[in-house]
C-alpha cells in the first residue's frame, strides 16, 4: 500500500491532467465522518455530534473535471442526547421523515497556489443554497483520496429559526472527512 500524502494544488493538477484520477469513485463510510459542532446556552457550552450514516460518489472526467455527491442521513444524527437528537429529527431542525438527506453536490474544485476550494451546492430541507470552503486533499496510490473540510453554516439559511430563548447560536460547523475510493 502507498502511504497517503497531502497534496498540493499543483500536484493535484497533474495528476488530474495525466489522467491517473479518472473514473467512478465511492465514499467509503466506514472511513468517513461528519461530524457537527453548535453553540448552546448563550454560546457557552458546546453541542457536539455526528451523523452516523453517510453516502457518496464522484466522478473525475478524462478533461479533469470533477463532480460529486456526499449525503448525510439526518435521522442519523447523534449528539449522545436522546431527546436533543429527537428534536433534531423533527419539525423545527432537520424534519428527517420528509427530508432524509443533507446534500452537497460538487460543481468545481479550484486549485490555486496552495490552496484546494471547493465550490457546490448545500440543500438542506427544501432549500438549495452555494457554498464555497477550503479543503485539504489527501491521496494514496492505490486508488484512495480523502477530503478534509470544515464547512460553517447559518442553519437560519435553510428554514431553521426556532432558537429557545435565543439559547442556540444559528452558525454551526459541519467537519467533513471523506474517503473515496475508486470503483
Amino acid at each position: 500500500m502507498t502511504t497517503p500524502t497531502e497534496h498540493t494544488s499543483t500536484a493535484l493538477r497533474t495528476q488530474l491532467a495525466n489522467g491517473s484520477l479518472n473514473g467512478t469513485w465511492t465514499l467509503d463510510p466506514n472511513r468517513s465522518t461528519a461530524r457537527l459542532r453548535a453553540k448552546h446556552m448563550w454560546g457557552l457550552a458546546p453541542v457536539n455530534g455526528q451523523f452516523r450514516v453517510l453516502t457518496g460518489d464522484a466522478t473525475v472526467s478524462p478533461a479533469g473535471d470533477i463532480s460529486g455527491r456526499v449525503a448525510l442521513a439526518t435521522g442519523s444524527v447523534d449528539t449522545k442526547s436522546t431527546k436533543r437528537d429527537r428534536d433534531l429529527r423533527a419539525a423545527n431542525f432537520f424534519m428527517s421523515e420528509k427530508y432524509p438527506q443533507i446534500t452537497f453536490t460538487l460543481d468545481k474544485l479550484t486549485l490555486a497556489d496552495q490552496d484546494v476550494t471547493i465550490f457546490g451546492a448545500l440543500t438542506v430541507r427544501e432549500t438549495t443554497r452555494s457554498i464555497s470552503f477550503p479543503a485539504t486533499v489527501t491521496l494514496a496510490g492505490d486508488g484512495e483520496a480523502a477530503f478534509d473540510a470544515e464547512v460553517e453554516v447559518d442553519r437560519s439559511d435553510y428554514g431553521m429559526t426556532v432558537n429557545h430563548l435565543g439559547m442556540v447560536k444559528m452558525k454551526c460547523s459541519v467537519t467533513l472527512h471523506a474517503v473515496f475510493t475508486r470503483v
